[in-house]
């Protein structure tokens, strides 16, 4: 099997250098640009399965370098200091796949990028993890150190969305949106809200799904 190809657009080449060894290290084959143009130029000559975009560019920025990735099925994710609501959901609305804040751990940069690879390849592969939890989508069932978790329909499939999307902030309409796609039921915005305090009290200290003020939620890998 051919390796993924990722394009990294980073313009640090300290974080560069660090980012490219750690991903070649995993299996991935990389090519990385410092600018837009550079980015353009190799978007020109290859295709891609993943963009890790710098949000801010010498000579533009990370939504230049996803504009000319759009005629192609490039995943696209984010990498930014600007530490703002409004630029992470329109990342999001933009058609980004994922998004992370510097500073950020290579642990979960690297878990983001094997997860975003994953759901674009259009499987799960046999079980997920997120912190102490292990999700069997197969067989639909989660559990904490071997021990069952008991979880209602819709809660189940709330902790795998954000096993899907492990340290990424999703807004309360993303949520909602998948849970009525998933389940086929409706979900109110303060019936998410009841969910969300059920599935934190059986996770305990397993998961923490943290609150982002004004935006939605995340659990860290």
């Amino acid at each position: 099997m051919n390796p993924a190809r990722i394009l990294l657009v980073e313009d640090d080449k300290m974080i560069a250098s660090g980012l490219v060894y750690a991903m070649e290290a995993e299996g991935y084959a990389v090519a990385h640009a410092k600018t837009v143009g550079e980015a353009r130029r190799l978007i020109g000559e290859a295709a891609f399965d993943l963009a890790v975009l710098d949000m801010q560019l010498p000579d533009g920025t990370g939504w230049d370098v996803q504009a000319a990735l759009r005629p192609t099925d490039t995943a696209v994710l984010f990498v930014t200091v600007v530490d703002d609501e409004g630029a992470m959901v329109r990342s999001l609305e933009s058609g980004a796949d994922d998004y992370i804040v510097k500073p950020f751990r290579l642990r979960e940069l690297l878990a983001r990028v094997k997860s975003v690879l994953r759901r674009r390849a259009g499987g799960t592969g046999d079980t997920l993890t997120l912190d102490q939890v292990t999700i069997n989508p197969i067989k639909s069932t989660a559990s904490i150190h071997g021990q069952p978790l008991e979880l209602t329909a819709l809660e189940y499939r709330l902790l795998l969305l954000f096993a899907t999307h492990p340290g990424q902030t999703l807004t309360r309409v993303q949520i909602l949106d998948q849970l009525w796609d998933g389940a086929g039921d409706f979900v109110e915005d303060n019936t998410l809200t009841v969910y969300i305090k059920r599935l934190r009290q059986k996770l305990g200290d397993a998961a923490a799904i943290e609150t982002v003020r004004g935006v939605g939620y995340r659990v860290d890998p």
